[in-house]
């Protein structure tokens, strides 16, 4: 398996993280993953699972191939066909009223991968149903162009995420002929129809052609997640492929959240109205910490994660505290009824409606403002904890969106850095005028000394 993988990959651009090559090459029986069995269940034939509140979650895991066979999942792997169908069946079940994407993987191909991202994107924009994303351990190059594609991204604190990037591996094993006693000769019609062949050395006319593929691809792929995360390609680009963990890839824009798939599950639900015949859950507690996700109750937690990161400098030891999740509370709270009253001002008139009518219109409503309110409060939790003080209630009643906020933090850390970058050193004092240099005096004193 590991020849023939070798054979199919050498020379073609990978979306692919550059540590996880080797394993790619390596695959064994032993990696394959629990959530990608084939079970009796027609959702287990899917490849998702759904929860109590109506939310389907669909595994992104192991290495991301163009296509697949039954050896692929057995092998811990994922291709674009079956995950594109997987999705579709998820998106199209009367049961699921939203859909999470639970993500693993280094990437993988780049064949297929820009045609699902935007088949992704169809189904989520023709259902209507929101899509969030959780990378639980890595979603990084081709995983983190399908994570671009949900409304929300969460990460873990030990999750890696990033490396938007495009790689190509060329195997020279000519050296390995040599040594077998082996001798090719390439008979082809056409000058360049040998190139990049693995029995000689690379020429560099087939190099330049690999890299303006590489770089090609690396454009398009730069193009797509700047437009699902709706943010500058020149942002994209100047990431150069860098991986962040946890709290420092919420930090550099590319993701929203800090939290597990049981947080976000939880969120998502709070953030649904309630299945017929339900009432919403809204029990205060903490996400369960490794819950299946076949038996697990979800519930909604009203507290925000705390982040644990590094300090940025020296002058993150004398930065404000950051605000507390009760005074966040108060600030969202103190908007909320602002915002109320403002829709319920007389100088504004009502169109009449129905109880039946205005009751969901007005849940709607109120949920979109504590999303909107909750990612502000969490841009300006973490900016605290990197040491940069951001007032959320003004920011609240400013209107001011969470990703301005967010640039405003990433510009006052780049500001800082280069501040802590310039260092100070004090002159070295001068000899005071007319002094007598210690080596002049010492041969002086040698001199004047009586010969023995």
């Amino acid at each position: 398996m590991t020849s023939s993988l070798l054979a199919r990959l050498a020379g073609r651009p990978l979306a692919l993280a550059p540590f996880a090559l080797d394993g790619l090459l390596a695959l064994t029986p032993e990696a394959r993953s629990p959530l990608l069995r084939i079970g009796s269940g027609d959702r287990d034939r899917a490849g998702y699972a759904v929860t109590d509140d109506g939310i389907a979650v669909v595994p992104v895991l192991g290495p991301l191939l163009t296509r697949g066979d039954w050896l692929t999942s057995l092998l811990g792997a994922t291709d674009y066909g079956t995950l594109g169908r997987t999705l579709e069946a998820a998106f199209t079940d009367s049961s699921a009223r939203a859909v999470v994407l639970e993500l693993d993987s280094p990437g993988g191909e780049v064949g297929g991968l820009f045609d699902l991202v935007d088949r992704i994107g169809a189904l989520r924009e023709s259902s209507g149903r929101p899509l969030w994303a959780v990378a639980g351990e890595a979603a990084l190059s081709a995983a983190y162009a399908i994570a671009s594609a949900a409304d929300r991204l969460y990460v873990t604190r030990t999750a890696e995420i990033g490396s938007i990037g495009i790689v190509a591996a060329h195997v020279d094993a000519s050296g390995a002929d040599a040594m077998a006693g082996r001798k090719w000769t390439l008979v082809h019609a056409g000058a360049r129809k040998a190139d990049g062949n693995s029995h000689e050395p690379l020429s560099d006319r087939a190099f330049a052609a690999i890299q303006a593929d590489v770089d090609a691809l690396h454009g398009e792929l730069v193009a797509l997640v700047a437009r699902n995360r709706r943010m500058p390609p020149e942002s994209v680009r100047g990431s150069e492929a860098a991986i962040w963990r946890g709290p420092r890839g919420i930090a550099a824009g590319f993701a929203d959240r800090l939290g597990t798939l049981d947080q976000a599950l939880a969120d998502l639900a709070t953030s649904l109205d309630p299945p017929p015949g339900r009432t919403a859950r809204l029990t205060p507690t903490r996400p369960l910490q490794g819950t299946s996700m076949t038996d697990q109750t979800t519930t909604a937690s009203t507290e925000t994660p705390a982040v644990t990161d590094p300090p940025a400098g020296p002058a993150a030891s004398e930065a404000p505290a950051a605000p507390t999740p009760a005074d966040t509370a108060a600030a969202a709270a103190r908007a909320v009824t602002t915002a109320a009253t403002v829709a319920a001002s007389p100088t504004v008139p009502a169109a009449p409606a129905t109880p039946a009518l205005a009751e969901p219109a007005a849940a709607a409503a109120a949920a979109r403002l504590r999303a909107e309110y909750a990612e502000i409060a969490s841009v300006a939790a973490q900016a605290g904890r990197l040491g940069v003080d951001i007032d959320a209630a003004d920011a609240m009643a400013r209107g001011v969106p969470a990703d301005a906020l967010r640039r405003s933090v990433l510009e006052a850390l780049a500001a800082r850095s280069e501040a802590a970058a310039v260092v100070s050193a004090a002159p070295a004092p001068a000899a005071a005028p007319g002094a007598e240099s210690p080596i002049v005096r010492r041969a002086r004193e040698r001199a004047a000394a009586p010969r023995s």
